[in-house]
């Protein structure tokens, strides 16, 4: 079964170009234009619309890389306190290294940093030095003074005019992040404020996939971002300045809506002039929407990941990552649309993999945990853990020996090797548990590779799983998420342990 497919790529990013171009066209001097959401990467916008590509973005910025500049802003407080980008398991200031060696590897070097709200942090100061010693530039901007109700203080020497001003060589200037709260929008407007004390007139725009503003506020796709922003407290709204002065509904989100009219004074007292924009939405160059080709694929995938979204945030609760009402938020949002977790295929089919397990270990001691996958032809596999393998190892071997029609009697790992692996984590490392996780089991199969064409053919099948949907009844092993990550499937579980052990090592 072929993936269905709901977006036209290629026509977004020709009408996308386009509509930036056409912005900057209007700016005398230079356009700094806000990119909200994941610049490279952005799996929540390929899963709520499939058929777009994760890194349409960049190749935006590389048909454009000759006429923009590029500006990376990080608050201090995420290097401080270790804010992590879920979807990569991966630190705010590693993502910003990994972000600025992608960029590079698209052929776009023109790149800076600016840390914001900088205030002497010490795991800030030791990030910045690090970028200098490679080369990278980089800014300090602190804390507005006055912002957000005293305009004439934010916009003055004391306030905008406080923060170094960051030199670029193009017209389009594409000021970006690795996540929102990041100070993109004080570091367009510090530049503005520059620009104009010297008597160059720029604009400022913004680039925000989601919400998108010209389709159904409860369309799926708009609540999904509501789902995905969850633990931010975001929700879309109609935008009431638009309706008011030009009649028409347009979707935008609370914050933009909320600081608007502060955004709209700022920018008249810096450009002393009426502000260009009348609504969050004038201010906008999202064509998204233009992109949807069949919209009841797009409804059900985003419906997909609001289910996703409940999974997760109902995982991080218990491990104290989020609060309470984060969760309550995307049941809301289930309930809304009348959705219910057990629409994704495989919850159902990884719980009764973990009941058959613990019916036939019955009297023994433990937890059973299941695990299941949909193949891309629809095909449901389950695994369950065992003394040898965990349950998302036993899943991956399973469903690749589907897909390469190997039979079930047929071992793929060479018993050697995975006593091996057994005595080493008991005996070596003191490990408690001992059976393997999918980290461990990969490592296995490629080194069984070796002398068995079997395992080498079930490997060349592993690409394959790449978008497919897992379902794990226990919060997954940092061995089995690592693994699962690089696999490239989607992955959600159950709120529960996969041990009764408050410390797993």
């Amino acid at each position: 079964m072929c993936a269905q497919i709901g977006f036209d790529n290629e026509k977004y990013l020709k009408e996308q170009s386009a509509a930036i171009l056409e912005r900057v066209k209007k700016s005398e001097h230079k356009l700094y234009l806000e990119f909200g959401g994941k610049l490279l990467f952005d799996y929540h916008a390929s899963r709520v619309l499939p058929g777009f590509d994760p890194n349409v973005k960049m190749r935006l910025l590389q048909k454009l890389k000759d006429k923009a500049d590029i500006i990376l802003c990080i608050y201090a407080g995420d290097i401080e306190r270790r804010k992590v980008r879920a979807d990569f398991g991966i630190t705010y200031d590693a993502d910003v290294l990994k972000v600025i060696d992608d960029l590079s590897h698209w052929g776009i070097t023109r790149v800076q940093v600016v840390i914001t709200r900088f205030d002497g942090q010490r795991s800030a100061t030791i990030f910045k030095n690090k970028l200098e010693r490679r080369g990278v530039k980089v800014y300090t901007h602190s804390f507005t003074k006055g912002y957000p109700t005293d305009i004439d203080m934010i916009v003055s020497d004391e306030g905008y005019g406080a923060n170094p001003y960051i030199k670029t060589d193009n017209q389009l200037v594409v000021v970006t992040a690795p996540g929102p709260g990041s100070g993109k929008l004080a570091t367009c407007l510090s530049q503005l404020y520059h620009d104009y004390r010297k008597g160059r007139k720029s604009r400022y725009s913004k680039f925000e996939t989601f919400p998108i503003w010209n389709i159904p506020l409860k369309h799926p796709v708009n609540v999904a971002y509501e789902a995905a922003t969850a633990d931010l407290r975001d929700f879309n709204m109609i935008d009431p300045f638009h309706m008011e002065t030009y009649g028409e509904k347009t979707i935008n989100y609370n914050r933009d809506v909320e600081v608007f009219p502060v955004l709209k004074r700022i920018l008249e007292k810096i450009m002393n002039a009426e502000s260009p924009y009348q609504s969050p939405t004038d201010m906008g160059v999202n064509r998204a929407g233009f992109g949807i080709i069949d919209d009841t694929v797009v409804q059900e995938a985003a419906r997909q990941e609001i289910i996703r979204r409940y999974f997760r945030y109902a995982c991080e609760y218990i491990m104290g990552f989020v609060d309470k009402e984060t969760v309550q938020r995307v049941e809301l949002l289930l309930e809304e649309l009348g959705i219910k977790i057990e629409n994704r295929k495989v919850v159902l089919p990884a719980r009764k993999a973990a009941e058959q397990a613990q019916k036939k270990k019955k009297g023994n001691e433990g937890i059973y945990c299941g695990a299941a996958l949909e193949l891309p032809d629809g095909t449901i596999i389950t695994g369950k853990n065992s003394p040898l393998m965990h349950a998302a190892s036993s899943v991956i071997i399973n469903a690749v020996k589907k897909l390469a029609g190997i039979p079930d009697k047929i071992h793929l790992l060479s018993p050697n090797i995975l006593e091996s692996i057994r005595q080493l984590n008991s005996n070596i490392l003191n490990a408690k548990i001992v059976s393997l996780d999918l980290e461990e089991m990969l490592i296995a199969l490629s080194i069984s590779a070796a002398t068995n064409p079997t395992s080498q053919l079930a490997i060349e099948k592993l690409k394959e799983l790449r978008n497919c949907e897992v379902h794990m009844t226990h919060i997954p092993t940092p061995g089995d998420e690592a693994g699962l990550r690089r696999l490239g499937v989607n992955m959600t579980s159950d709120p529960d342990f996969s041990t009764k052990g408050l410390f797993v090592s």
